[in-house]
């Protein structure tokens, strides 16, 4: 079976909270004084709904009607198999994809989106800020800010607003108001371009110039794409679906993979999964693989430590890998993965090896999407062409092997609008960047003088 379907009655009524089954209790946030974060602290930036849901310890948590009446415009997204794939590579594997580019914005992030901008309407906010890297996250954002009738507002990372017009110009056609970050407009834009006039951006900037523009204003709430949990939880509507789907043709899979730059798609088709494996539900043991790009490899080269979630240091430290909050990746074309940290969930379950994270270079990512592109026919993102990687060397290993692996990934989205990017590999004008381990080094060196107290206490 090519395609498997799920009807509109079978559309989740619940997200899977991770948080109750992870192996150990969550480190809580702190504020840079070494105090916890209490969900008081959160009440500037998020409404009530999301800072209940940021600290939930329910494992499941109900979705509202009018966010699953908005899900219905392209939910539940079908489960494909790849059988194109499988004959050209020759392998005995099984391979399945959730296609979320489905979706109006064409990736996942709308699952999140809409459920943040209903609750905000819901709490009478008018307007939303956000940061988006390559616009996947900012014209979901737009996207639901126009169905719930509220403003947006969206700093795009400057790399990515050059070489993405067509995001730009997505995220304008439903309303928003789209600025290159670094920016003058904040003050934290503006400290980046005194030290670097050229700055290709960053999501970490990014994040704070829209932390400090909903601070500042009344009525203003911020919305981030990724790496919070309730984000996370929003997410897990994809496995949730997959799950059902798998189960109605009898199969489950041996390895989940996903890209990760915050984590927000992998937790989204992974966790429903690992979920069932703490109950004891999965029928055979399941490999989790988090795939991340070499130029920004957060869980790969990255420290397990406490690290603000932007460069301008306006967010609480969360306990992540992070290449360190000032960390400006080079200006690789999957934009969306470009960010320092990784969200704290999924840290702490590569931490304890529940889940593992691998990394490509951008010319082997672009080479494997081409291959899926000539097979499967659909032009994967940048960011989800990471996974397409791995999914062909897991299927190559089991033609090795001669082991019939079901493999299951996550199409987080098209790669339409990404065009530019296809055409600089195909003209060899991509490079395969790794970022030096000693610029890293520098950047967490930083972070350890700036709160020694946090840091020895931690150790």
């Amino acid at each position: 079976m090519k395609k498997i379907f799920l009807g509109e009655d079978n559309l989740p009524k619940k997200w899977y909270n991770v948080l109750p089954d992870l192996p150990e209790p969550l480190p809580k946030p702190i504020k840079p004084t070494g105090e916890p974060l209490t969900p008081k602290d959160l009440k500037p930036i998020f409404p009530k709904e999301l800072i209940k849901q940021e600290f939930a310890e329910e494992r499941w948590v109900d979705i509202p009607e009018e966010v699953r009446s908005v899900y219905s415009l392209w939910r539940p997204t079908p489960l494909m198999r790849a059988t194109r794939l499988e004959k050209f590579l020759k392998t005995p594997a099984r391979i399945y994809y959730k296609y979320e580019a489905v979706s109006p914005p064409g990736s996942h992030k709308p699952n999140t989106a809409v459920a943040q901008a209903f609750y905000n309407a819901q709490e009478g906010v008018e307007r939303l800020t956000t940061e988006t890297g390559a616009g996947q996250w900012g014209s979901a954002l737009a996207f639901s800010t126009m169905l719930f009738g509220l403003k947006c507002t969206v700093y795009m990372v400057k790399v990515s607003y050059e070489q993405k017009p067509y995001r730009r110009i997505l995220m304008q056609l439903w309303g928003a108001e789209v600025i290159p970050s670094p920016s003058t407009k904040t003050k934290a834009g503006r400290a980046i371009l005194e030290k670097d006039p050229q700055s290709p951006g960053s999501l970490g900037i990014a994040i704070s110039e829209a932390v400090e523009d909903a601070v500042v204003h009344e009525n203003t709430k911020y919305s981030l794409g990724s790496v919070l949990n309730h984000v996370l939880l929003h997410q897990t509507i994809i496995g949730l679906e997959a799950l059902e789907q798998m189960k109605s043709i009898d199969e489950y899979p041996d390895i989940v993979i996903g890209c990760v730059g915050g984590g927000s798609n992998f937790a989204g088709i992974s966790y429903p999964f690992y979920g069932e494996t703490v109950a004891k539900k999965a029928p055979k043991d399941v490999e989790f693989l988090a795939v991340e790009p070499t130029a920004s490899p957060s869980m790969t080269k990255g420290v397990y430590t406490y690290d603000h979630g932007d460069t301008a240091r306006l967010t609480p430290l969360l306990k992540m890998y992070t290449l360190g909050h000032d960390f400006v990746p080079p200006p690789i074309h999957a934009g969306g993965l470009r960010y320092h940290g990784a969200a704290p969930t999924l840290s702490l379950l590569v931490k304890h090896g529940k889940f593992r994270s691998i990394v490509y270079d951008q010319v082997s990512v672009f080479k494997a999407a081409q291959i899926f592109a000539q097979t499967e026919g659909f032009v994967p993102a940048p960011e989800t062409a990471h996974a397409i990687k791995a999914v062909i060397d897991e299927a190559l290993k089991a033609k090795e092997t001669g082991e019939e692996k079901v493999i299951l990934f996550n199409y987080s989205g098209h790669g339409l609008l990404d065009l530019k990017a296809y055409d600089d590999y195909l003209s060899g004008k991509l490079q395969p960047y790794y970022y030096p381990r000693e610029k890293i080094e520098r950047s967490l060196s930083k972070l350890f003088e700036l709160y020694p107290n946090i840091y020895k206490t931690q150790k």
